[in-house]
């Protein structure tokens, strides 16, 4: 199993810390690791992984880029991201958002506490209902998504969306691969218990390590 995680973008995202950890959790599950820290990895075919994690923030993908993604994706290498590396990448694809299944658009309050309710999936089994300090994503996304979790604006800050109930970690397919997101993570020790369970456990499904992600 070998996963390849390309890091870089906006600073403010922390790339290179959340590298190590996402790596760490990568590790720790036999994986070998390629850091990657330029966009110029996704120039050449990417088949020969078995799942990459999108870690950059804003930036841009050349046509080339684009397309060698999407094209290992569709024919069965996994991705799974978290907060603004995987959901805040890449604004001007729509292409890669449609295979992401979702966009970030606001954070209203920016850094704030908010719950996160877990839905009941095999993904999700053991994880109970948790609160985070972070920003609080909201997102347009896909309908076709599987939730594994949500949260609820209470509308403080924009006040028109109060009740809305906005998916935080969802899979989906993209051809004949896996797609794993989840929004929380605006710094590492955001990834400190259950996001960070429910993280790991969305990169091994991404891998098709399925049997692994209870373990």
């Amino acid at each position: 199993m070998n996963a390849l995680i390309v890091s870089g973008g906006w600073p403010g995202h922390k790339p290179l810390e959340f590298a190590e950890v996402l790596g760490s959790l990568l590790q720790s599950a036999g994986f070998s690791v390629n850091q990657a820290r330029s966009l110029d990895v996704l120039d050449e075919p990417l088949d020969a992984y078995t799942l990459i994690v999108p870690n950059w923030t804003m930036g841009k993908l050349t046509g080339t880029q684009s397309a060698n993604l999407r094209a290992a994706v569709r024919g069965g290498v996994g991705l799974a991201g978290i907060h603004g590396g995987a959901g805040d990448a890449f604004r001007e694809d729509t292409d890669y958002q449609f295979m992401v299944g979702g966009q970030f658009v606001a954070h209203p309050g920016n850094v704030r506490p908010y719950r996160v309710n877990v839905v009941a999936h095999e993904l999700t089994a053991g994880l109970s209902d948790f609160d985070v300090v972070s920003e609080q994503y909201y997102m347009h996304v896909d309908p076709s998504n599987t939730v594994l979790a949500t949260t609820t604006f209470d509308g403080t800050d924009a006040p028109w969306v109060e009740g809305t109930v906005m998916p935080v970690a969802w899979t989906r397919r993209y051809g004949e691969g896996r797609v794993f997101y989840q929004s929380v993570g605006h710094t590492p020790s955001d990834l400190d218990g259950a996001a960070g369970e429910l993280t790991r456990r969305g990169l091994l499904w991404a891998a098709n390590v399925s049997q692994e992600v209870l373990s």
